[in-house]
């Protein structure tokens, strides 16, 4: 795959691959053996024809192969660039010779080529393959939350002749998928692209409206609303629960993101919304969101003439990053350091109140537990120091909780998740479903699609 060189791609935000030009993708497409038993299509989410879309592309039937992945899936310009397709239908393919969590170099690129696919459709203008069915046209449907579940909940019921509207508490749609993932993995414009696909497919979308604050489920039902489907996604941080986590210039990595990729501080003064950028960044954690915080912070200080210098910091080794091979492996190639096996300690300040070095400690991995990750054991006596000036905690997110606090009846876990039958998708209360990261957890972009697929089936079985 084509990329931007490192040194250039780290001048500013600029997308990083480049995508398969026409014979590439061709001659990926023609490494499918087109098996009897597709794995590949158990290994995805939302079950995409992955067989047959290929095979479509080898006979340049591009159209063909558009229509069939649109079946099942609205986004694949956002999925084929953002799906960690290494641990799923890469994983499943039957090429994968590799033994590890993630697929090895073999496996046919399926993420790719349904990348090559979307972009063939939103650059020749392809029309979403509609399938309306008049027993749906007195259903009305709310979607509370534009990330990647509720536009996947909305588009599936709009497909059917559902009038859907959804309702967003931020100025933009896309949830996450905005505000989280920089513009140097999904371009703007793509986005953008795919919700106005919704748009075209009859999808109203009201933004600036906090669900539970402006308006709460039960006066949406009293609004002539007769479904509703609730995608918060996980929109509060989690820290580390050390000292000094409350100085200046310790940011959790959600706010950090969203103030570069939703609110473009990576442009200041173009836009007001200045970020604080220093010259030893620290980021704590292992997954996507800190690579992406990691690769953010990097291209601001070369953009501020700071020479960069930051440096990952993560419990395990390697091996248990859960973040996906190609954001580490883009990551390192960018310079940034790992520092791995070391535990947060504590946080020491200047005389003004910030942060100035992260105290920590080694840690040494036991073997595998019941849930088969090795646990991290800090190693007494091995304290050492790292210099910082700026640290983003990237430790996860947990629930949004201003919908479900605010609504009595809603039932939620000991993490605050909503409870959901596990069939349906619907929760405790009638006729309000949910999905995403709010009913299971921080999650993938592809499984909220699947989460939301399988509500919007209930939905529709039971209207």
């Amino acid at each position: 795959m084509r990329e931007l060189v490192a040194d250039k791609r780290t001048e500013g935000f600029n997308e990083v691959v480049s995508g398969y030009l026409e014979q590439e993708a061709l001659s990926e497409a023609g490494r499918c053996i087109q098996c009897k038993n597709p794995t590949c299509i158990l290994g995805c989410p939302v079950k995409i024809d992955i067989k047959k879309f290929i095979l479509q592309i080898t006979k340049k039937d591009y159209p063909g192969a558009y229509s069939t992945i649109r079946q099942t899936n609205n986004f694949p310009s956002i999925c084929g660039r953002v799906c960690p397709a290494e641990y799923q239908c890469r994983r499943s393919c039957v090429l994968n010779k590799g033994k590890l969590a993630y697929c090895s170099p073999e496996a046919v690129n399926i993420h790719f080529l349904e990348r090559f696919i979307g972009d063939y459709g939103m650059q020749n203008n392809l029309e979403v393959p509609m399938q309306p069915d008049g027993r749906f046209s007195e259903v009305k449907m709310a979607v509370v939350g534009s990330g990647p579940a509720g536009l996947c909940c909305a588009g599936e019921l709009a497909r059917k002749g559902v009038k859907v509207t959804v309702f967003e508490g931020l100025q933009s749609c896309g949830g996450v998928l905005r505000y989280g993932i920089p513009g140097f993995r999904l371009p703007r414009e793509v986005l953008d692209y795919e919700i106005n696909c919704l748009t075209k497919l009859g999808v109203k979308f009201i933004t600036n409206t906090i669900a539970g604050k402006v308006v709460l489920l039960e006066e949406l039902f009293q609004q002539g609303f007769n479904r509703i489907f609730l995608g918060l996604g996980a929109g509060v941080p989690s820290f580390l629960g050390i000292k000094g986590e409350n100085l200046c210039n310790v940011y959790s990595a959600n706010e950090f993101l969203t103030r570069v990729n939703l609110m473009s501080a990576y442009k200041f003064p173009e836009y007001h919304t200045p970020v604080n950028i220093g010259k030893h960044v620290l980021v704590i954690g292992g997954g996507n969101t800190a690579m992406d915080a990691a690769r953010c912070a990097l291209r601001l200080q070369k953009m501020s003439s700071i020479e960069p210098h930051v440096t990952v910091v993560y419990r395990r080794t390697l091996t248990e990053m859960p973040a996906r091979r190609l954001e580490i492996q883009h990551a390192q190639e960018e310079g940034i350091k790992f520092k791995f096996l070391t535990q947060p300690k504590e946080f020491d300040s200047d005389d003004q109140g910030f942060v100035r070095q992260l105290n920590c400690l080694i840690c040494e991995l036991q073997d595998a537990d019941e849930s088969g990750r090795r646990k991290p054991v800090v190693l007494q006596g091995s304290d050492f120091s790292i210099p910082c000036d700026l640290a983003i905690i990237a430790v996860g997110l947990g629930a949004n909780q201003v919908l479900t606090g605010a609504t009595p009846g809603l039932k939620t876990d000991k993490y605050k998740d909503i409870i959901i039958n596990s069939a349906t998708m619907e929760t405790s209360i009638k006729h309000v479903f949910a999905g995403g990261d709010i009913a299971g957890g921080e999650g993938t972009v592809i499984e909220a699609l699947g989460m939301a697929k399988k509500a919007a089936i209930s939905i529709l079985q039971n209207s």
